[in-house]
């Protein structure tokens, strides 16, 4: 859905479940969820080093990271989700809508954490898709956001590669873990999205090719 309607409020999401070819996203159920997402995240100190930008770290047992779920799973900003693998057939990550503003039509991806069971595979970048399309073609929004610590090269890169523009540096935004944290900001508005959601379909359709590639400015 394009429009040029300048009149809010749009719609506050309210989606509960999403599919595609190789994900499933559910909103988050922490007593049924629990026991793949601690494995995912802690099954070696490799695994465990997926919190190091997270606003948590990665936690002293699966009871410990349990009640930090029960203590999120009622969140209306953040919205929190649990992430399946399909060809897994496990859940292997979480994402959160979160810095949702109805009013002006926008929504941030973000507290994102995928297993090292599938990272450099299509899940991230399907699950990205999933929920612009959600936000974008459902919802009628003006914008969606990506942001990150701006050390987190992997995060930065993954924007970029999605279809995210950067739009710059928030320094000294916010204290994480004790540490000053640098934001760097990314988004994709309304007028990018048809071009962005044509690459993301063509390279989840197909084998073999770059979505970097598709979405440089060469290639648009």
């Amino acid at each position: 859905m394009l429009t040029n309607n300048l009149q809010g409020p749009w719609p506050r999401p309210n989606v509960t479940e999403l599919h595609g070819r190789y994900v499933g996203v559910a909103r988050l159920d922490p007593a049924a969820d629990i026991a793949e997402l601690y494995d995912a995240s802690h099954r070696t100190e490799e695994f465990k080093a997926l919190w190091c930008y997270l606003p948590q770290s990665s936690f002293a047992s699966q009871q410990a990271m349990l009640a930090w779920l029960l203590s999120i799973k009622d969140s209306a900003d953040p919205m929190f989700y649990a992430v399946s693998s399909t060809e897994l057939k496990r859940k292997i990550g979480m994402i959160a809508l979160m810095n949702i503003v109805p009013e002006h039509g926008r929504a941030e991806l973000g507290n994102i954490w995928y297993s090292p069971l599938v990272q450099k595979t299509k899940v991230n970048t399907e699950v990205t898709y999933q929920f612009l399309s959600y936000l974008f073609d459902r919802l009628g929004y003006r914008r969606a956001e990506w942001k990150c610590d701006n050390q987190n090269e992997p995060s930065k890169r993954a924007a970029l590669r999605m279809g995210f523009r950067y739009e710059g540096l928030f320094r000294k935004h916010m204290v994480v873990k004790g540490k000053n944290r640098d934001t760097a900001w990314f988004s994709i508005v309304d007028t990018e999205w048809p071009v962005v959601k044509s690459n993301f379909e063509t390279y989840l359709a197909s084998d073999g090719l770059s979505l970097t590639r598709l979405n440089s400015p060469k290639a648009s």
